[in-house]
């Protein structure tokens, strides 16, 4: 599959799910509906949703942005350490201030521009040579279709169709377009107690050329603490077509913040528990909503 061509699909079903997205938010809307908000209509303060985030954890939320609000989500800092790869060779990377950008479309659907921002990476092979690149990373595009429960219920599920654009090939960068399509499920089990469940393909570039397919699957179980304080554990397996591609297991645990109805401090830690897996990820993370 060329880029252009991935591209165009890629481009086709997030398309294809923002104009379904009213019919599979649900009903027609009544006087009182939420549904009838939009980015130029915002949702009145006194109606929205608690503020849910698409992190720390690696499983993505099932629920979408309020329309017409703006969510900011970051990681102030990230570390990812590896020293045990198959090959050898040695990784050390900061990713200073990776930005998720979600805007409220409509009361089911937002949009969120994705930007890794700068990075600092240094790696040593076997025979203890050094290579450091700095720059900026990828950009991305996704479109959040939430299908059910945003606005209550004890499950949810959403569809979230992505795009990498192609900016310049660098040592940071491949240069490709690549996509894929996630859809994250919650559960609320009760009692403080809720369950994420996600499920994602990703069509990437290969090294000799067109593109492989990967698969991950990722679970969390996350419990309120007290009212403002909440922690969860992950479990997230990662498999693909490309020759030779090792199966990388994560298991992760961190730990959410809340400072105010708009603003959550988070903290936590990715360990890989294969040796293709980073042997860890720190991180120190904020999100805010306007």
């Amino acid at each position: 599959m060329s880029p252009p061509s991935l591209l165009t699909r890629a481009l086709s079903l997030i398309t294809l799910a923002g104009t379904l997205a009213p019919a599979l938010a649900g009903p027609i809307e009544t006087a009182g509906d939420k549904s009838r908000y939009h980015l130029f209509h915002p949702t009145p303060r006194a109606q929205m949703r608690e503020l849910i985030t698409d992190r720390p954890d690696q499983t993505e939320s099932p629920i979408s942005v309020d329309a017409g609000h703006f969510q900011l989500e970051m990681d102030l800092v990230k570390l990812t350490y590896d020293r045990n790869s198959p090959d050898g060779v040695r990784t050390e990377e900061w990713n200073v201030a990776p930005v998720n950008l979600k805007i409220g479309l409509l009361n089911d659907v937002d949009l969120q521009i994705v930007f890794d921002n700068y990075l600092a990476v240094r790696t040593r092979d076997v025979s203890g040579r050094t290579q450091r690149a700095t720059g900026f990373g990828d950009l991305s595009a996704r479109l959040k279709v939430n299908l059910w429960g945003n606005d209550g219920g004890r499950t949810a599920l959403a569809i979230m169709p992505y795009v990498k654009f192609p900016l310049s090939a660098s040592d940071l960068r491949n240069g490709a377009t690549e996509a894929g399509l996630i859809v994250p499920f919650a559960v609320d089990l009760g009692g403080g107690w809720g369950l994420g469940l996600m499920t994602q393909v990703d069509f990437v570039s290969a090294d000799g050329g067109g593109y492989e397919t990967e698969w991950a699957n990722f679970v969390t179980l996350g419990r309120d603490l007290t009212d403002h304080l909440a922690v969860y554990v992950e479990l997230v397996g990662r498999v693909g077509t490309a020759p030779g591609f090792p199966w990388q297991g994560q298991a992760d645990c961190g730990f959410t913040y809340s400072l105010s109805r708009d603003v959550q401090l988070d903290l936590g830690c990715n360990f890989g528990v294969t040796r293709s897996a980073p042997d860890y990820q720190p991180f120190v993370g904020l999100s805010v909503r306007y």
